[in-house]
């Protein structure tokens, strides 16, 4: 059997024991387990010894237990712990299993907008059905698995550090995983087919600003379905001539078919957009280079 740990404290039966954890906040439930971690304060510790490195520390706790701690007199047993050990306890002990019992975390954990689950500091994906729903999670060291009653209904790798997220494409809506797999490159890729105009555009409106002007360059690629290659070209054109790199601009040549309008006839050169008034409260350029 699996062993188990969950949030009241560590129960394994892997092993063929049952590890009960004291109430929180009760110590009077640890019973004499405090009376022996301050008898090995005030012995081992405490003796005068040098304790180099960990495997030197290591053998010296060895002698100490087989010798001093172990041929004592116990205090509430009145018995040498060491001769209790080899004639009553150790043959009540059973060997290791064949195989490493594996241990098993289960949690609970709200599913967010975002389609993860948070566990251990790192994000796990689920179908974004369960939005909003309180998921079981399975852990072990190398797989986490997320239940809805009872059926699995996500698998990952265990995360290897904090702040990892595993994601899983299917988790997402349709429309979510379209907007990620239309990355900058994917852009710049469908923008080449559309000409030299559109792919001239499309590099100067991302820029050095990728991430902040991603959907605007998705939405320029979306007015290829609504007014076809060839007049995406034609604006992006005019764009460039008036050096109006902007998802606004394109936007309104199509809209008022200045795309079709010669440059040279573009009424006084301008790209005839809407207009926009000066801020409110700008102050003036001169007053800038005024004397105080």
């Amino acid at each position: 059997m699996d062993s188990w740990i969950n949030r009241g404290g560590i129960r394994t039966k892997g092993y063929g024991f049952l590890i009960e954890p004291c109430v929180v906040a009760t110590p009077e439930h640890k019973g004499r387990v405090e009376s022996g971690v301050k008898f090995v304060k005030r012995s081992f510790v405490a003796s005068p010894r040098v304790l180099r490195m960990l495997g030197d520390s290591n053998q010296q706790l060895i002698e100490w237990v087989l010798g001093e701690a172990g041929n004592r007199v116990h205090g509430t047993t009145h018995q040498m712990p060491l001769r209790v050990f080899a004639e009553e306890e150790k043959t009540a002990l059973k060997p290791l299993p064949a195989e490493r019992v594996e241990i098993v975390v289960w949690s609970t954990a709200k599913l967010h907008p975002d389609c993860h689950v948070v566990f251990d500091k790192a994000y796990y994906s689920a179908p974004f059905r369960y939005i909003g729903r309180e998921l079981d999670l399975r852990a072990t060291d190398s797989c986490v698995m997320l239940f809805v009653q009872g059926e699995v209904v996500a698998c990952h790798v265990r995360a290897v550090r904090r702040g990892q997220w595993l994601t899983n494409l299917d988790h997402y809506p349709p429309e979510k995983v379209a907007y990620l797999q239309q990355t900058p490159q994917w852009c710049l890729d469908q923008a080449q087919k559309v000409g030299e105009a559109c792919y001239e555009f499309m590099v100067e409106l991302l820029g050095d600003r990728v991430l902040d002007r991603l959907r605007a360059a998705q939405g320029v690629l979306r007015f290829r379905k609504r007014y076809g290659a060839k007049r995406l070209e034609a604006a992006a054109r005019r764009a460039l001539a008036f050096d109006r790199i902007e998802f606004r601009a394109l936007k309104s040549i199509l809209d008022k078919g200045l795309d079709m309008v010669p440059l040279e006839q573009g009424e006084g050169g301008q790209l005839d957009l809407p207009f926009v008034e000066s801020p409110r409260f700008a102050r003036d350029i001169a007053d800038l280079f005024r004397p105080n």
